[in-house]
């Protein structure tokens, strides 16, 4: 039998290595907002480095885990969250009172309100996907959380101009996937939404309807970056240094000097 992926070991380097998901593309492709790198992928994948845990991302994870109904446990493994009076460090206080905010709210708890971690698998562009959903309402929508520093900010992309957090950062991509995958295992496509909750001191909250032709752009992306994602993942083939990210500069061998217009040459 082959390997069964559960949510225990959604997360694990194998269940990485048999399936290909949002946040893996996004390692390879990058998004308008954050550089991709192939070797930092590969490295991910073979289980040579690990992201560092930042601040933000664990009070992203955080407000996730009380939506879960396991911030209890939460809280246990993360220890690093609290001060040495056994008191919530501030920015945990700050998510505490986001979660609050976001409880006074009857269309983000109704949006909210669906099965949690719902993980479903398929296939597409040549490689089995999986996901997992923060609310999924079978039949009717897909709903993911967002805890981000602000929601009207936009992103500059050059060539491009402005754009809105979601697609600066990629969760159009996150939203095609879903949709389609959701859609082969029940043949029906769901409208996508992000709940979305800003950390500004006066906390902003929305559920966004991300349009299916947002959708259908992002899923036009990733078919063209999946072959060689593909060929680099599993046949062989080098994978493309960005010399930018942390395993990168951690793994770069110098070659010669360099000049001073080779230091902005990834602006």
């Amino acid at each position: 039998m082959g390997f069964q992926l559960t949510s225990e070991n959604y997360y694990s380097d194998i269940a990485n290595y048999e399936y290909m998901s949002v946040s893996q593309f996004k390692d390879f492709a990058g998004t308008y907002g954050k550089l991709g790198c192939e070797a930092c992928a590969m490295a991910k994948i073979r289980g040579q480095y690990k992201e560092p845990e930042r601040t933000a991302l664990l009070e992203g994870s955080y407000v996730d885990a009380f939506y879960e109904g396991t911030l209890d446990k939460f809280k246990a493994d993360n220890p690093e969250m609290f001060k040495r009076d056994g008191e919530l460090k501030a920015t945990f206080q700050k998510a505490d009172r986001a979660i609050e905010r976001s409880l006074r709210d009857p269309l983000f708890q109704e949006y909210m309100s669906g099965e949690k971690q719902v993980i479903m698998t398929g296939e597409l562009f040549g490689s089995k996907w999986k996901i997992k959903m923060d609310s999924y309402h079978p039949g009717r929508a897909i709903v993911d959380l967002k805890y981000m520093q602000s929601l009207t900010k936009f992103g500059y992309v050059p060539d491009i101009g402005y754009l809105d957090f979601v697609r600066y950062w990629g969760y159009d991509i996150q939203g095609a996937i879903y949709q389609e995958i959701v859609r082969q295992n029940t043949g029906k496509k769901l409208p996508f939404y992000i709940a979305g909750i800003s950390k500004e001191e006066a906390m902003n909250i929305e559920v966004i309807y991300i349009h299916d032709n947002y959708l259908e752009e992002a899923l036009h992306i990733v078919e063209s970056r999946m072959p060689r994602i593909l060929d680099v993942k599993y046949n062989g083939v080098v994978p493309d240094r960005c010399e930018q990210c942390i395993w990168c500069r951690d793994t770069k061998v110098l070659q010669g000097p360099i000049g001073i217009g080779d230091l902005t040459a990834s602006l």
